[in-house]
């Protein structure tokens, strides 16, 4: 028998890891919503990785309540994160999967493109999501890895908040209305650059976007958590002193 894995949280997402790492013979300790940490942690006291598989907003009180034992073997999976997310709790090194498929209740995974890892545990996630046939990449360096936290917060958030303006598909809104998409990619990408503290390659974001539209363009832009995107978006530009007309323009038409 493998290593064990502590899995805090077990949603859609967390049931995909768990179902790969007993796949691969890696006993799976799960943390619930209600259940102390810290009294895991006293029976496993040495995973070989504690995945975070919780939702964005619930992240930074899960990471602040993380037991010290666990703290060098973390795993994160959220969307909208970026190194200052670990870094604002000392996590030096944590594994880091930015992932590109889908599960929703009542059905199959949906992959998109292969899901971009790196971190210490990066091995261990990929043999487990083998098992399930969800291609993975293993990244050689953490600039690589901030430039697939990008693509992917690019990719979500343009798309979402795009889609209040339009809703349809990623592929009708690339097709139909790009100039739109341009306009709100282009505040994304000003706030990722506050964010992250210096520019970045978009033109290769861009290029690194429609790939993800190409590999599946049927997915719908107007997610439940949209509205919640754009008035985290803005507040984070407010903060960072960053203008985004276009995404205040859409925000101002839903008042």
């Amino acid at each position: 028998m493998e290593d064990p894995v502590v899995l805090i949280g077990i949603g859609e997402m967390g049931g995909v890891f768990a179902r790969g790492f007993l796949r691969g013979a890696h006993p799976v300790f799960p943390v619930t919503r209600g259940l102390d940490p810290g009294e895991v942690a006293a029976a496993v006291p040495a995973p070989a990785l504690a995945l975070v598989a919780v939702a964005e907003k619930d992240l930074h009180p899960v990471l602040r309540r993380l037991p010290a034992a666990w703290r060098g073997r973390v795993g994160l999976l959220q969307n909208e994160l970026l190194p200052r997310d670990w870094r604002a709790h000392d996590l030096e090194r944590p594994t880091v999967i930015s992932v590109w498929f889908e599960k929703k209740r009542g059905q199959d995974v949906k992959v998109i493109v292969p899901s971009p890892v790196h971190g210490p545990g990066a091995p261990l996630i990929a043999g487990a999501l083998a098992t399930l046939d969800i291609p993975v990449r293993v990244l050689a360096n953490e600039a690589e890895l901030e430039f697939e936290l990008v693509r992917k917060n690019l990719y979500i958030l343009t798309t979402n908040i795009a889609g209040l303006e339009v809703d349809g598909t990623v592929g009708e809104l690339w097709l139909q209305h790009r100039a739109l998409a341009m306009e709100v990619a282009a505040d994304v990408l000003a706030i990722q650059e506050a964010l992250v503290g210096h520019a970045l390659p978009r033109e290769r974001l861009i290029e690194a976007m429609v790939a993800a539209f190409d590999g599946d363009p049927q997915h719908r832009c107007l997610g439940r958590s949209a509205p919640e995107r754009l008035r985290r978006a803005l507040e984070q530009a407010s903060a960072a002193g960053v203008e985004a007309p276009t995404l205040a323009r859409i925000a101002g038409r839903r008042r």
